[in-house]
């Protein structure tokens, strides 16, 4: 399989085939990260396109100073946000609200019961195949800020200081905002296991 910078290479010749392979490579991540920023499925829809012209008008301007993958996601962030969503640089924290109760950690701060993990054995996997729909229902009901996060971090897996980068907040930011929607996600889950269960 070809590596970005190589497809990057092809298509700043003019190869056709390289921007299609792009476009397979990435077009379900983009309209996924597209959707929590704008309010309905078509308009993430021409958002990912045009950041699609936007790849092909500026393929000669990129330098190559982060990957392929985290300028395409800045493209499609700015895109989205110049489509009417209003962003803050910085996201106000409500620290009176935990994102977990206390009562879930032990005496070191660890998590008093943590999940079980899960087993290689067929049947568990058919098990967590099923999870995905409870999954996606519970990542689309995230606050924006920390679907965006946890979309680019544990989806997408960006680094975070790519994740800095294209949704331009800081790095103490980024943490805060995607522990918490770990924790939600967590929470909405385990939940779930328990209704699953009975």
């Amino acid at each position: 399989m070809e590596s970005d910078v190589e497809l990057l290479a092809r298509l700043r010749d003019g190869d056709e085939q390289a921007f299609v392979t792009l476009v397979g490579r990435y077009q379900g991540s983009l309209l996924r990260v597209a959707r929590t920023f704008v309010p309905s499925d078509a308009v993430a829809e021409e958002v990912v396109q045009d950041t699609w012209m936007g790849v092909v008008r500026g393929v000669d301007r990129f330098e190559g100073r982060s990957s392929f993958k985290t300028w395409l996601f800045r493209i499609l962030v700015n895109r989205a946000r110049t489509s009417g969503v209003r962003e803050h640089r910085h996201v106000s924290i409500d620290s009176t609200e935990p994102a977990v109760g206390p009562d879930r950690f032990d005496g070191n701060g660890a998590w008093a019961e943590p999940l079980s993990p899960w087993e290689s054995d067929v049947d568990d996997r058919l098990v967590a195949a099923s999870w995905g729909p409870a999954l996606r229902a519970a990542i689309d009901g995230l606050p924006g800020r920390q679907r965006e996060v946890v979309l680019l971090r544990d989806v997408e897996g960006l680094p975070s200081d790519d994740v800095c980068e294209v949704l331009g907040i800081t790095e103490g930011n980024q943490r805060v905002l995607l522990h918490r929607g770990r924790s939600r996600l967590r929470t909405v889950l385990e939940s779930e296991l328990q209704t699953r269960g009975r």
